[in-house]
């Protein structure tokens, strides 16, 4: 197996031309760029001033200068990805795509910047949204949102992980403990399947 992923290639449309025109222009990490950068982005774009149009105004069409910044984005492609897959790759797949998925897991783990939705009957009942102090309002998350995710993902690795020493772990176990082993290993499959659109940083 030879896998290559490049990184995501950078899109530069009207609004990120408008930013670079704008070096001097400080970005808010909240609010974003300032205003004039917008408005400039917006004219690059549209030919005039979005936020000067009624409601009922129709989006204005592109203009060729955004055509031309798609035009190019599309040319230079999404990004780079090479896979070649070998035979002996699919002798044992499960092993083979356990030797990728464990260490992708751990690093989401590690780098994730949020958590998504989950369901309370996927983790223990002390991690469930009904076991954490009541929510101040009621589009807040609740204090175990985060923890029911670090631990669907801990199912997740502990299962591919256990795929990867299988035949070690079925010599040293008793039948009773592998049994139970196995169990918890499709459970984690089943929530990498559950959760796999999910799966991101």
């Amino acid at each position: 197996m030879k896998v290559y992923m490049g990184k995501y290639k950078n899109y530069l449309g009207p609004y990120q031309l408008a930013e670079k025109i704008c070096f001097w222009a400080k970005k808010d990490p909240i609010e974003g760029s300032p205003e004039y950068v917008i408005r400039l982005g917006e004219f690059f774009a549209h030919g005039k001033f979005l936020g000067d149009m009624d409601y009922n105004e129709p989006m204005p069409e592109t203009t060729l200068l955004y055509d031309l910044l798609e035009w190019i984005h599309s040319k230079r492609g999404y990004r780079r990805i090479y896979v070649k897959i070998d035979d002996h790759d699919v002798w044992s797949m499960e092993h083979t795509l356990a030797n990728i998925i464990t260490p992708m897991l751990k690093k989401l783990k590690e780098v994730q910047h949020g958590a998504p939705h989950t369901d309370d009957e996927d983790v223990p009942e002390h991690l469930r949204s009904t076991a954490a102090p009541p929510k101040e309002n009621e589009w807040d998350t609740d204090e175990n949102h985060f923890k029911r995710w670090d631990w669907i993902l801990d199912e997740m690795i502990w299962s591919f992980e256990f795929c990867l020493n299988e035949d070690a772990l079925y010599l040293a176990q008793t039948e009773e403990e592998f049994a139970t082993n196995d169990i918890r290993r499709n459970n984690g499959y089943r929530l990498f399947g559950k959760y796999y659109g999910k799966l991101w940083d």
